[in-house]
């Protein structure tokens, strides 16, 4: 299992993400807010692709977004191994967002810990959709 966090699980494009929006699931796993759906296209079977967002109305200074930028981004890397095999598993292409809610900056274990979170609950709801 690759380590890194390619270009091909980025999820891109004004259009697609606007849809994305519109139709996904949310929940809260503090202080990230989830959204995520099944994949639509059929050619990107099994895959996992992944927005990463860190407001501007709560982090006024680019360095400080870039920051929790990173850092979800690190945590979704070191955490999404279960994701991924289990997607490979149902052969299910999967689409989510990790929004950054909190006005404050969290520190790593407290971002790795809701994500790991955000994904064992997407896991269970794509075990229950069987």
């Amino acid at each position: 299992m690759s380590a890194c966090f390619p270009k091909s699980e980025h999820l891109c494009g004004k259009l697609r993400i606007a849809s994305f929006y519109k139709t996904g699931h949310r929940f809260v796993s503090y202080p990230l807010r989830v959204t995520w759906q099944r994949g639509a296209a059929a050619s990107q079977a099994a895959s996992v692709q992944v927005l990463v967002w860190a407001p501007k109305s709560l982090f006024k200074h680019a360095v400080n977004r870039n920051r929790m930028r990173r850092l979800m981004r690190e945590a979704y890397r070191l955490e999404k191994e279960p994701l991924i095999t289990k997607c490979k598993e149902r052969q299910v292409a999967l689409e989510m967002a990790f929004n950054y809610m909190s006005k404050d900056e969290k520190d790593i274990t407290v971002i790795r810990k809701a994500v790991r979170k955000a994904i064992e609950k997407i896991i269970s709801a794509l075990d229950s959709d069987i």
